[in-house]
This record gives structure tokens, sequence and C-alpha cells, in this order.
């Protein structure tokens, strides 16, 4: 930025960290949590929807591949890793996968998949050229099948000492299904695509103790474990202190955002009734016991931003249109008989008081619906949040006005007799 007259442009969603820091759009610096994840090598990350898991998975893939190595000055710069790297910066060649792409689709076929990780191997290997020949890269697009695609890579990889780091963000789709079908249709829910995703990390696992796939880092909503034991060698970090602010901002990082934009001429408002505003509306979140501080969903502060910059009042609805949509599954999840009549009561139990209980950090797909996972399901999805607690139990609480309020709605219509199957022409799609 050439004067304190600009302001840096918000990201959109899907935007990743290369075109940010070219673009000089605002950046949340979480660089420092990638010391914290060298302590481990195979591990997943859940948090709910916009909280910027995607644009931390992107910020790592810039961070550890090999071919980035000559942008890292330009990437990095001004950021907490930047100014002390790990030994591990530009180590791997980095194969990341998305499959946000897949969300919904219970119709694909196997073909399909296969396709899109081929895509994703064969990027990887071009972008690291100085390591594959074209041999190598034609015997990777030649392979049959997806286990012949990774394996001619790994074999290739163990031969010449080439170390892989392999991310994929939501790891969890295929899983979306069973969170939302109703309790009666839930085993018809299981499609083709989740014992594909299965065989996936059946396939990584593999990898792992063949010693090419030196590390790997998955990220989701829920914590889905796979029934044949795919990815039982990853530790989940979810609920671990040190993690609690790795997705999400602080108040004191949203403030340091109001007054960055005030600074260069472009919110108008006054930062102390904004930052209380939000507080009410965006605040509360948190995700281990110990934690210090509570969190802001990300995806709302941004959508204050649009609202508001340059220049402009607040949001007339301070919801986002898409926290919406994705609280509308937790709607179905509610009213297409999954949780029962005495599930609604304990939520408006929760709605006053809160609940202690433990929190689940790994269930099966079939078992979303069962009353032990309830509460954690409701974790996981951001409408309970942890606010302290004894012992192995967590306090879980409703963490704000925002998400109170689609609760109040849920609550609203809730049957009070009979079974709440009688509401599901009502389901809200997410």
């Amino acid at each position: 930025m050439s004067s304190d007259s600009e302001y840096p442009q918000i990201p959109g969603a899907g935007v990743d960290f290369e075109a940010m820091r070219r673009e000089g759009m605002l950046y949340v610096d979480k660089t420092r949590f990638v010391r914290h994840l060298e302590h481990e090598r195979y591990t997943f990350l859940n948090r709910p929807r916009g909280f910027g898991k995607s644009c931390w998975l992107s910020m790592l893939e810039y961070y550890y591949d090999r071919a980035y190595a000559d942008r890292f000055e330009t990437l990095f710069a001004g950021t907490d890793i930047g100014r002390e790297p790990t030994p591990e910066r530009n180590r791997y060649v980095v194969v990341r996968f998305d499959f946000a792409r897949f969300a919904g689709d219970r119709e694909w076929q196997d073909d399909r998949f296969d396709a899109y990780c081929r895509l994703r191997i064969l990027t990887a290997m071009e972008r690291n050229r100085d390591l594959f020949s074209q041999e190598v890269i034609d015997d990777v697009k030649d392979a049959g099948f997806l286990l012949g695609v990774f394996t001619e890579l790994f074999l290739y990889a163990r031969r010449r000492d080439i170390a892989l780091y392999v991310l994929v963000d939501e790891y969890d789709n295929f899983a979306d299904p069973f969170a939302s079908a109703p309790r009666e249709r839930r085993s018809r829910s299981i499609t083709p695509a989740s014992s594909r995703y299965q065989q996936f990390f059946t396939i990584l696992k593999v990898g792992t103790g063949e010693g090419a796939v030196e590390r790997i880092l998955a990220t989701g909503v829920l914590p889905i474990l796979m029934p044949d034991g795919g990815y039982n060698i990853a530790t989940n970090i979810s609920l671990q202190p040190a993690y609690n602010e790795v997705a999400g901002f602080t108040e004191a990082e949203v403030r340091g955002i109001l007054e960055l934009y005030r600074d260069r001429g472009a919110f108008a408002q006054n930062v102390d009734e904004a930052l209380a505003v939000m507080g009410e509306w965006y605040r509360g979140y948190g995700f281990a016991r110990e934690a210090p501080n509570d969190l802001f969903h990300a995806g709302m502060v941004l959508h204050y931003l649009r609202a508001s910059i340059p220049n402009r009042p607040p949001p007339a609805d301070l919801i986002d249109p898409n926290v919406r949509a994705e609280h509308g599954k937790v709607r179905n999840l509610l009213g297409a008989g999954g949780p029962s009549n005495d599930d609604f009561d304990v939520l408006r139990e929760i709605v006053e008081e809160g609940w202690d209980t433990s929190i689940d950090r790994g269930f099966f797909p079939d078992e979303v619906h069962s009353r032990d996972h309830y509460l954690s399901l409701l974790h996981y999805l951001g409408v309970l949040s942890i606010r302290g607690g004894r012992r192995r139990d967590h306090h879980l609480a409703i963490p704000n006005a925002t998400v109170r309020r689609m609760i109040d709605d849920y609550l609203g219509a809730a049957p009070r007799d009979g079974n709440s199957n009688s509401n599901s022409d009502s389901n809200v799609e997410g």
C-alpha cells in the first residue's frame, strides 16, 4: 500500500494465502501456530465453518512447499513465522486436497474422485519438476486406479528421499448427509462416496508406514472416524488449549482490525461501540477448557466489515447469510427425526444455564444422531461453546446473540408433545 489513505481489501470466501498477500488484503496473522503444529506428525483440526480453516491450510502450503522457497520473504514478510521460521520451512512436496467440491453430492462416481486426486498429485509434481522427471509424471498419469496413483508417488518419493506433506481440507464432507438426515434415513445416507473417502485415508496411512508421507493435516467440522481405522494414526488437536486461537479472532485482533481501518480513513464508527456490538453478536466461542480467551466468529466479523467499509453504518442484518445457511443444517438435525423431545428440553436448559458434559473427540458417521454424541455434535457445529469446566467435563453454553436468536427460533417451533418427526416437512436446507 502506497499511502495511509489506502486500506486493505476484505478477502472473500476461498481466497488463498498467496492472493491475499500479493494483493495486500486484510490478513490476521496466525502463523505462530506453525511451531505448535510441528510437534505432531499426523493431525486433524475441527472448527465450525467460517472460522478460517481453509485460509490457514493455504498458508501452510506456501510455508512448507519447497517450490515456494524463493517467494518466502515476499509471502511471509511481517508475519510471526516470517521473523522466526522453523527448520522445516520449504522442506516438503506438499499435496493439498480440498473436498469441499464434493459437498452434498451423493451421486458422484468413483472416477470423478479419482480424477480429482490424480490432478492434485500431478499439480504438486509439476510444481517440483526438479524432483520429478517427465517419465515419472507420465507413470502417475497412466496409473489405472487411485491406489496405483498413490503407489507410484510413494515408491518414487521413498527411493529418492522426497518428503511429502499432505493437507486435506473439509475431510469430513462425506459425512454431511449423516449430520442432517433424519434418523430413519440414516442408514440409506451411506453412499459410495463415504467408502471412497475411507479408501483415500487408508492409502495415506499406507504412505506413512512406507516413510513417504511424513506429515498430514486434515481440517473439517466434525471429528469423523473411519470405520476401517483408515486415519486412526492421527492426533485430534481440536480441544488442545495451544490451538484455541488458531481459527477465529480474539478481541485484541478485532480491535486491531477496526483501528487499522479507522486510521486509514475507512471506518467512521466508534471503535469501542462497534466492538461492543460485535462482541454481543459474534463473540463467545471457546474450543478448550483452559483457554484464556474466547473468540469472535471470523466470517461474521468480515460480514460486519464489508457492510461498514468505507465509512458506512453497521449492517442492517448483523447475522451473516452464510451463517444462517449453516445453521439451517442444525435446524434439520433438530426437526427431522434426530433429537427427541428430551433433547429439546436439554437445549432449553442450556440456553438458560449451560450444561456440563464431556466432548467426544471422534465418532463414526452413523453415530451422529445418537444421544451420547448430540451435545458434542452441537459444539462442533458452533451452536454450543466451551466456557470452562472442571475435571473431565466441559461447560457448554450458547456463545452469543446470533446463536441465541437461531436457537430461540428452533425452540419456538419445537414440538411439546409427540415425536419431532411431525416437523420433517419444515426443514430448512443448509
